[in-house]
């Protein structure tokens, strides 16, 4: 994993926690959290407070996370809110930490200057021992604090003095006026100074958790279905279907009864093209890494020769791709392409719609060779996979991310998940009929994007890991 973290590709935009003072601050909440201390002086951290070097100190990378069911956090600062979330159990844990972030930002900010705020996501479950615990987690809330219990105090202190401005005898009471100056020396004038942390709720319905061999739910929606990445390990779940990686025609009815994916190249164009030609050329490094070459510094032409000399090894999604990479060019008719060829998942990407991240999550792990969206779209499941590769292939792939991505994710993650651009079909000759791929598009009629269309925003934009 050196390459990756060299790169920034892997515990990129951390947090760093170097000062005395905020390691005094973090150690008073993760005692307060946990009852556990670090003996370290310097440490990262990612937008819960979770730190890789803390977890080897301690030995367990659930310290913040116990049951990886309802997540603890330390904020030092606000600026933890562009951090990637580390090791995450469940696919919505970020983005509610980002939201609660930025939602009380100016609070945190105030209240970060003096103590960290300790703090967890909970719900009603408290272990998922059981898959069918997992649809008893709907709501999400979140509660913090200083270790100081800052705010606890500012909410106790509100209500104090409005009852003391209810109460006509309560300039007689001197003990409640005490009491009010004495925690008013602790928060401040609250009355002009508010001390306060929105508690919001979060729903979650559909999600991506780690538990049982990874599972995808989706659960609000008109049809719906949970895709087991390990089925026999998630065993029976109460949800009226449930699907296998292997079940490939189920699962793509059920993306089709839902609308949620899309054709990757809708019309033959120049951008269409780039991907699809980009897919195959990291399908040439799985088969020539496999077979023992040395492709660490291949470039575009080296991909070619590996093609011409291992075309009897090469896979099914190979072939097809380059079927589909020729219609797009302009050189043969559509090719004929249905759920059972391997290829398939290769050719679609998710509808815009707030089930996008985790469609393009489920479908980078059901494309695996495609290591571009794999990185992108599931971090966890490409840093498993790394792990198994050859030397070279790691080298490949770890500079190529680094050159072609890291570079400019935006505009990346927008050629690949936004729409592609559309290319007018050739002038025709007298008396010669339209292809129908040409008027309605290879999958059938597309229907016409909407004026204001939403760009593609993936939840770790500008802060990846």
């Amino acid at each position: 994993m050196i390459r990756l973290i060299k790169h920034g590709l892997m515990y990129g935009n951390l947090f760093p926690v170097t000062s005395p003072a905020l390691v005094d601050r973090y150690n008073r909440a993760l005692k307060h959290l946990t009852g556990k201390t670090t003996e370290l002086t310097d440490f990262h951290i990612d937008i819960s407070g979770f730190s890789p070097e803390i977890g080897d100190e301690l030995g367990d990378d659930l310290y913040l996370n116990p049951n990886g069911c309802n997540r603890q956090f330390i904020l030092l600062s606000t600026d933890q809110k562009t951090a990637p979330l580390l090791d995450a159990h469940f696919s919505t844990s970020r983005g509610i930490m980002r939201q609660f972030i930025t939602e009380n930002e100016a609070q945190l900010f105030a209240l970060t200057a003096r103590d960290a705020v300790a703090g967890e996501l909970f719900n009603s479950v408290y272990s998922v021992d059981k898959p069918e615990k997992l649809f008893s987690i709907r709501r999400v809330r979140i509660e913090a604090d200083t270790t100081g219990g800052l705010v606890a105090d500012a909410r106790k202190l509100d209500r104090m003095i409005a009852n003391f401005r209810n109460d006509a005898d309560g300039w007689w009471d001197d003990v409640k006026i005490a009491n009010m100056i004495t925690l008013a020396k602790t928060t401040g004038d609250v009355t002009r100074n508010p001390i306060a942390l929105a508690r919001p709720h979060f729903e979650q319905n559909n999600m991506w958790t780690s538990h049982f061999g990874g599972l995808y739910i989706f659960r609000d929606l008109e049809h719906p279905a949970a895709i087991a990445i390990n089925k026999e390990q998630a065993g029976e779940m109460p949800i009226p279907f449930t699907f296998g990686p292997d079940q490939r025609n189920e699962i793509a009815h059920f993306f089709e009864l839902n609308d949620l994916v899309e054709p990757i190249v809708k019309t033959r164009s120049t951008r269409g093209a780039d991907i699809i030609r980009q897919k195959m050329e990291f399908i040439l490094v799985d088969v020539a890494a496999n077979a023992g070459e040395d492709i660490s510094d291949a470039d575009a032409h080296d991909l070619r020769r590996v093609a011409r000399r291992f075309g009897h090894q090469l896979p099914e999604e190979f072939h097809l791709l380059a079927d589909l990479l020729r219609w797009a060019e302009g050189d043969r008719d559509f090719p004929h392409i249905t759920s059972e060829h391997p290829a398939y998942f290769y050719t679609i990407r998710a509808q815009q719609g707030p089930n996008t991240d985790l469609v393009n999550m489920l479908l980078a792990e059901l494309t695996p060779l495609d290591v571009r969206q794999l990185f992108i779209g599931h971090k966890q499941a490409f840093y498993a996979a790394y792990a198994g590769w050859s030397e070279p292939k790691k080298t490949f792939v770890a500079d190529y991310l680094a050159r072609a991505y890291a570079s400019d994710k935006a505009a990346v993650r927008h050629r690949l998940f936004d729409e592609v651009d559309v290319v007018p079909p050739a002038p025709q000759k007298k008396k010669e009929k339209r292809d129908i791929i040409d008027l309605v598009g290879p999958w059938g009629a597309v229907p016409r994007p909407q004026k204001k269309r939403r760009r593609y925003r993936h939840d770790d934009d500008e802060d990846d890991d």
